[in-house]
């Protein structure tokens, strides 16, 4: 059995997972530092050089997308990786959905 694979999409699939990842460790690394900043953990120096290291971060993300084509696929699979996230956190908010689609899997 041959398996055939188009070396541009499976590179473009790659590309964009792993700009998508980035872009969520980013979005945690922007928390932290919300949340530092805040807290009063950072000095003015450290809160500027931080700040334009995330805008470089976000502005090279931006730049891999647009040289890529990857803009699109890369908002497609945030939004179904925001569908599961959803997804996960209203069963542990609700519980009983847990049960309710175990029995209905069964039937």
């Amino acid at each position: 059995m041959t398996l055939n694979v188009d070396e541009k999409s499976l590179k473009n699939g790659v590309l964009t997972l792993v700009v998508t990842l980035v872009e969520v460790i980013e979005e945690s690394l922007e928390s932290q530092a919300l949340r530092r900043i805040e807290g009063g953990e950072l000095t003015e120096e450290e809160q500027e050089r931080l700040g334009q290291a995330l805008l470089d971060l976000e502005d090279a993300l931006e730049q891999i997308k647009d040289d890529h084509g990857l803009t699109e696929s890369v908002a497609d699979l945030r939004r179904g990786l925001d569908d599961v996230v959803d997804d996960v956190v209203d069963k542990l908010v609700n519980p009983s959905r847990w049960a309710d689609e175990a029995v209905g899997g069964r039937e």
